[in-house]
Formats: C-alpha cells, sequence, structure tokens
C-alpha cells in the first residue's frame, strides 16, 4: 500500500505527528510494535501521575488532622493502587486509539524496519512480513531506560521504570539510582507508601542535578525531613543479587568512601537511550551521532524523505517535546513554513512532592553566559493560598538581564507548580520584561501570584516580603 507519509511508533511524537498529517490532508499509517501511545502514555508519563497521586491522597489522609479531619486506619492497597494506575494507561490508550480513526489512519500492528526505496518492512507478531511504501517517513521509535554497566537489568531484583509500575508487591525497602525526574518521582511514591528508600546519585548536585541548584536544594531539605536517604556525588560499584534481596556497593566519588546497602530491590533510573538499533539506518546510510539520529531544524536525516523526531534525536527526552516536533516536521513536509522549535524555551516538570517546574537558565548558566543578572525569589511561605492549602514549602525564583529586562529563567518548586510555569513559557515566547510581569495583575489568592512577587523582588518591589 502507498501512503503520503509513515510513522513508526505511536508515543506522543509519532501519534500527534501522524494527526497532524491526516489533517494537513496526507494519507498516513502508523506503525507501532506494541502498544497505541507509546511508552509515555502506557509505561510513563500517564501511568507514573496516576501513581503518585494516590501516594499523594493516603499522604493527605496521613495528615487529615491538620485539616480537622479526623480518619482511623487507613491502608495501602498496593495492588489496588497499581490496577488504578494500568486503568488509567489503558483508558488513555483507547482515546488515542480513537483519535487515529477518528482522523483515518491506519495502524500497522508490528516490528517496523527501513528498506530502500522510502519502504517499510513490517514485521507482524506471526512473523509474517509486508512491506510498505512512502513518499515520507519519519522515525518516532522512542526510548527505553538505559542499563549502567554496574547495573544489569534482570527484572526480578534490579529493575527498570515499567516493572516499577507493576510490582506484584510493595518491596520493604528500595535503592534508586539517578536522582532526576524518575528517580525523585519514584522515591515519593514508595516512601509515602512505607517503602524504605535510598537515593543513589552520580553527580554532586544530588536531587535534580540539571535543575538549578536553590531548588535541589530545597527537595533535598524536604526528602531528608520526610525520611529519604541521599547520597550524592555517589556511584554504584556493583549489586549482589545472590540470596535474599541486594547488597548495593557504593563509592562516594570525593572521599572514596565505600558502604554496602541492603534492600529487597534496586530500581535503575539513569536515564533513557535511544531505540535505534535493527530499524535500518545502516542500510539506508542515515547518520547518527552518539546513537542519536543526526536531523536538521525540521527533523529532515541526511536521507531526502526520512525524518526523526524525539527520544532518537538530540534534545530533552521530553513528551512535549517530541508532540511539537511532530507537528513541526509534518507541517514542514506539507510544503508549509513552520517555525523551528526553540529548545531554549522548553518546560520541564518533575511529578514528586513538592513538584518542580523550570525553564529557560538556571542562575549559574546565566552568570556562565555573561548575563548580569537580576534575581527575585519569593518563598511560599509568604503565599495565603499556600498556607490555607497546606502547602507552604518551596518557592518561585526568575531570573532576568539586568540591562535589558530580558526574561531568562524561572525555576519552581511548590505545590502544583508543573501548572504555573506554562505563563512563564508564554511570557518568554512573546518577549516579555520583568517590569511587564510586575504590571500585569495576578488573581488573589492563587499560588501563581508568587511569580508576580518574584519578579518584583527581582527590582526590590516586592509587596509581601
Amino acid at each position: 500500500m502507498n501512503y503520503d507519509l509513515i510513522v513508526i511508533g505511536s508515543g506522543p511524537g509519532g501519534y500527534v505527528a501522524a494527526i497532524r498529517g491526516a489533517q494537513l490532508g496526507m494519507k498516513v499509517a502508523v506503525v507501532e510494535r506494541e502498544s497505541i501511545g507509546g511508552i509515555c502514555l502506557n509505561w510513563g508519563c500517564i501511568p507514573t501521575k496516576a501513581l503518585l497521586k494516590s501516594a499523594q491522597v493516603f499522604e493527605y489522609i496521613q495528615h487529615a488532622e491538620d485539616y480537622g479531619i479526623k480518619i482511623k486506619d487507613a491502608q495501602v492497597d498496593f495492588g489496588g493502587m497499581i490496577k488504578r494506575s494500568r486503568g488509567v494507561a489503558e483508558g488513555m490508550s483507547k482515546g488515542v486509539n480513537f483519535l487515529l480513526r477518528k482522523n483515518k489512519i491506519d495502524v500497522i500492528i508490528g516490528t517496523g524496519r527501513l528498506v530502500r526505496g522510502k519502504k517499510v518492512e513490517v514485521t507482524a507478531n506471526d512473523g509474517k512480513k509486508t512491506t510498505y511504501e512512502a513518499a515520507h517517513i519519519i522515525i518516532a521509535t522512542g526510548g527505553r531506560a538505559k542499563e549502567l554497566p554496574s547495573l544489569p537489568i534482570d527484572g526480578k531484583n534490579i529493575i527498570e521504570y515499567r516493572k516499577a509500575m507493576s510490582l506484584d508487591k510493595l518491596p520493604k525497602s528500595m535503592v534508586i539510582v539517578g536522582a532526576g525526574a524518575i528517580g525523585v518521582e519514584f522515591a515519593y511514591f514508595y516512601h509515602s507508601i512505607g517503602t524504605e528508600v535510598t537515593i543513589v546519585e552520580f553527580l554532586e548536585q544530588g536531587l535534580v542535578p540539571r535543575e538549578d541548584s536553590d531548588v535541589s536544594k530545597e527537595l533535598g531539605k524536604v526528602y531528608k525531613k520526610k525520611g529519604i536517604k541521599v547520597l550524592a556525588n555517589t556511584s554504584v560499584e556493583s549489586v549482589d543479587t545472590k540470596g535474599r534481596g541486594c547488597k548495593v556497593s557504593v563509592k562516594n566519588r570525593k572521599t572514596g568512601a565505600t558502604e554496602e546497602i541492603k534492600c529487597d530491590i534496586v530500581l535503575s533510573a539513569a536515564g533513557v537511550t535511544p531505540n535505534t538499533e535493527d530499524i535500518g539506518l545502516e542500510a539506508l546510510g542515515i547518520k547518527t551521532e552518539r546513537g542519536m539520529i543526526s536531523v536538521d531544524a525540521y527533523y529532515q536525516t541526511n536521507v531526502a524523505g526520512i525524518y526523526a523526531i524525539g527520544d532518537v534525536i538530540e534534545g530533552p527526552a521530553l513528551a512535549h517535546v517530541a508532540s511539537a516536533e511532530g507537528i513541526i516536521c509534518a507541517e514542514k513536509i506539507k510544503g508549509m513554513s513552520p517555525e523551528p522549535l526553540d529548545y531554549n524555551n522548553i518546560p520541564g516538570c518533575t511529578y514528586c512532592s513538592p513538584e518542580v517546574a523550570s525553564v529557560g537558565m538556571t542562575e549559574q548558566a546565566a552568570k556562565e553566559a555573561g548575563y548580569e543578572i537580576k534575581v527575585g525569589k519569593f518563598p511560599f511561605s509568604a503565599s495565603g493560598k499556600a498556607s490555607a492549602a497546606g502547602a507552604k514549602e518551596g518557592f518561585v525564583k526568575l531570573i532576568f538581564d539586568a540591562k535589558y529586562g530580558e526574561f531568562l529563567g524561572a525555576h519552581m518548586i511548590g505545590y502544583n507548580v508543573t501548572e504555573m510555569i506554562a505563563e512563564v513559557v508564554v511570557a518568554r515566547k512573546l518577549e516579555t520584561t520583568g517590569h511587564e510581569i510586575i504590571k500585569s495583575v495576578h488573581p488573589h489568592p492563587t499560588m501563581s501570584e508568587a511569580i508576580m512577587e518574584a519578579a518584583a523582588a527581582a527590582y526590590g518591589e516586592v509587596i509581601h516580603l
């Protein structure tokens, strides 16, 4: 069968690209080897948020008396939490299936592989091979958990995020290797429902090491108060899985001191690696660099008519980035003139508790870039809405260029800040200045007032500090 566009992979990059292509009048097919919606929808973004909500509800119940409510004997139903999470994911997957049908997109189940002549060979589950042809082909095969040499994933003692969302029983103790978004989210979930958690992070900054250092320090304080142990600047030397449980040998990279940690299970949360093996890249001569597919500003590879988006190319491995790339790619294929994606204005969100959200430069990065800066910080302890919600942890930190007022970055930690960061993304897109933020009236009482107050703090005009 001949198509205008074939997309290999149905994650948030693939299915969005396919739908945008169909909206623009193209005949489109999607090839998917597992579940419609990809990792994000089935094993990442969506089901993890469902688990985190369950943990948050349990935490609310434990602290109900703080809100004038008495509840006795609340217990964790771990199996029920897992079941709810899987149900949410399945419902969303059905929703994406509906959208594909609505847009008259053919769904081809099987493993896709590029072959010469702008063709995709699809191997079905029964081994049958069928070849499809298209004028344009988008590779959107996504990524998987990165496996460290010292941490071979066996799916039983040493697991990755997929298994962490479908365990049969709640472990009594867990070591999480990696303190990025995946690591700190699972740390919050499992600790909140009764697991003893230790986080091991290779980088010196500790928790969420790619965030602004003030955010990392604040989350570290909160996690320490909760009782989560964090070992920063520490490497995992080996894991002994003989006998019952695991023995994790770790080494402090600064002092050289070693330690052995005993636990039921080890979760490897050391990042993502792209799914680029065995998809025909070599046969077509498609260029890669450090395992990533090389593309131009509109996601075309060095081979005409072949494109790549999402986790298989350089850039943040985030669902919303893949979706944006998919739309731009489809529009360019159609002959439109989309604006290239501004990778300096991509929001990042981490859904632990308290939440973390950021966009743009950190304070350190701005200084290293040579900017003279103004920094404003507003703590949620001074927010009426945060006090009423019982969520006074955290702050909003804004960074501006002192000379022109350019909005360089925003860094937030606190209750629901992942819902607040979009204001900053839009403001930066519109080249809004610090004074324009100050003069934009924010509703009271809201958490988002903290953005206005932090901007005012940067210019010495803050009222409520």
